[in-house]
């Protein structure tokens, strides 16, 4: 076996130059990686390459594979993401993920930034303010969920409502209200994150449903499923087919 032409030219050197240098130490797992994530995959789905990099960020970030994230990154700027579609992935991931498990990941990108010359900070995305980030939040909410989370904040027993209300000014009002990504983009990266981590099947199958109500439909979603697997294995990635596929009886039964 070898990697094939079509691997080859996709990925070019990439594991000559992840410092590690597999193509000397496993060549034979490099033959069936490359084959597999760099050929078959790629030739089954449909994305894009900016969207088909972007997912695999946010999969690594999610599954917490650094290492794997530094490599793939240069790949991803090399394809068309840019510097602010990274770090807008890297801030939305702390609201699924939580700054410990992120934090590598912000030093990570910051070197490879400054091995590009890619000057930092980069120029600011934010379009709220601490008066207006839950009015703002709430209606992000609604404008990917539907009007049924208008007063969602308002939400849970007593002892528990500052949740939701910091669900709908933190995670929805600081986070999705930025530039830099847009609906589409940004529910694609948290069904990354969710599918990613693995035990979030509630919240993927929400997620799920929201996607497609805003554009990201069953095929897209499964050829992000597809596009992320050889990252984070078989079982998380049918639990995310299966969230989708329950997300999908959902609409259809509130359609009906």
């Amino acid at each position: 076996m070898s990697v094939s032409e079509f691997a080859k030219n996709y990925c070019g050197k990439i594991f000559k130059e992840d410092g590690a240098n597999l193509e000397s130490t496993d060549p034979e797992f490099v033959e069936l990686f490359a084959n597999f994530a760099f050929d078959d995959v790629i030739k089954q789905n449909e994305l894009d390459d900016k969207t088909r990099h972007m997912a695999i960020l946010a999969t690594l970030i999610g599954c917490q594979g650094i290492d794997e994230f530094k490599v793939m990154l240069p790949l991803a700027l090399d394809f068309g993401v840019t510097p602010v579609e990274v770090k807008e992935i890297i801030y939305q991931a702390v609201a699924y993920l939580g700054i410990g498990r992120v934090y590598p990941f912000l030093n990570g990108t910051n070197e490879v930034f400054k091995e590009r010359g890619i000057e930092i900070p980069l120029e600011p995305q934010s379009t709220t303010t601490r008066e207006n980030r839950l009015e703002k939040g709430i209606q992000t909410q609604v404008d990917i969920f539907g009007e049924q989370m208008r007063d969602f904040y308002k939400s849970g027993k007593e002892d528990e409502k500052h949740i939701n209300l910091w669900l709908a000014s933190n995670c929805f009002g600081d986070y999705y209200t930025r530039k830099g990504l847009d609906y589409k983009q940004r529910e694609m990266i948290t069904f990354c994150f969710l599918s990613a981590q693995g035990g979030c099947e509630p919240q993927l199958t929400s997620h799920a449903s929201a996607n497609m109500k805003i554009g990201n439909d069953r095929k897209f979603l499964i050829n992000i499923i597809s596009e992320c697997l050889p990252y984070i294995g078989y079982p998380r990635s049918l639990n995310a087919l299966r969230c989708v596929n329950e997300a999908e009886k959902l609409l259809k039964g509130e359609k009906e």
